[in-house]
């Protein structure tokens, strides 16, 4: 019989499994804030605590394409999807928010900002200056729809 024994240091090296989290919200502002703030509880939960680089970024992430899901992929009576990850082997975390609405897709990479009066469209400029990458792409489940995700790099 042989038995493996590892140093301390061994076990620091070891490398941190990928950690997701999916939940659907009701297309409402309640919603997109309830989605927000779970992720940011999520991130704490998985050592990116609530004030660290990282938990800040991905949750003004998720608040913004969570909003602009809620105001801009609405259906009524269908809700929205959000999916976490950080992969620390990859570097990387991932936020994907899918809604039920396909026939409103976002622009591509914002050119300019708005107008300092304008009401909105600042969410996805932050977005892009937040991100490593992020794009759209249509479900991939096959129901009607779309995906928008960002990419951070931890």
């Amino acid at each position: 019989m042989t038995t493996e024994t590892h140093s301390s240091e061994d076990i620091c090296r070891l490398p941190l499994p990928a950690r997701e989290f999916r939940m659907s919200f009701t297309s409402t502002p309640r919603g997109a804030r309830l989605a927000r703030r779970l992720a940011s509880h999520r991130l704490d939960a998985w050592g990116h605590p609530y004030e660290s680089d990282l938990n800040t970024t991905v949750t003004l992430i998720v608040g913004e394409l969570a909003a602009n899901a809620v105001t801009h992929g609405r259906v009524p009576g269908r809700d929205f999807r959000l999916f976490l990850s950080v992969d620390p082997a990859e570097g990387l975390a991932r936020v994907e928010v899918t809604d039920t609405r396909d026939d409103r897709m976002p622009p591509g990479p914002p050119s300019a900002l708005p107008e300092p009066d304008a009401d909105s469209g600042r969410g996805l400029c932050l977005v892009a200056a937040l991100a490593s990458r992020w794009a759209v792409a249509p479900r991939t489940d096959g129901g009607p729809g779309k995906t928008v995700y960002a990419e951070v790099a931890v």
